[in-house]
């Protein structure tokens, strides 16, 4: 599965969009922690997810950049043979 990130400037936004293209559930709120529970614990990601058009957002949200770095590193721990990935 890839996403495209074109346009993504926010935290919110990306929250947003991971929420809609991910199928979390109606309450999920934007947190990283919210959204280490979701792919961890209610949704099912495809064995690999790409995430494409992620340099916008990493230039305006640079230390939520790095958070969500260091959530793919700790899923691909956390989930052998599954993994997201920065395309």
């Amino acid at each position: 599965m890839i996403l495209d990130l074109s346009g993504i400037t926010s935290k919110a936004d990306l929250h947003a969009f991971f929420k809609t293209q991910l199928g979390f559930p109606e309450w999920y709120g934007p947190s990283w922690d919210a959204f280490w529970d979701a792919i961890i614990a209610i949704v099912e990601l495809p064995p690999q997810l790409v995430l494409v058009n992620w340099q916008e957002f990493a230039q305006a949200c640079p230390k939520d950049m790095g958070i969500l770095r260091q959530v793919i590193q700790d899923y691909e721990a956390e989930r052998p043979g599954k993994r997201i990935m920065l395309g």
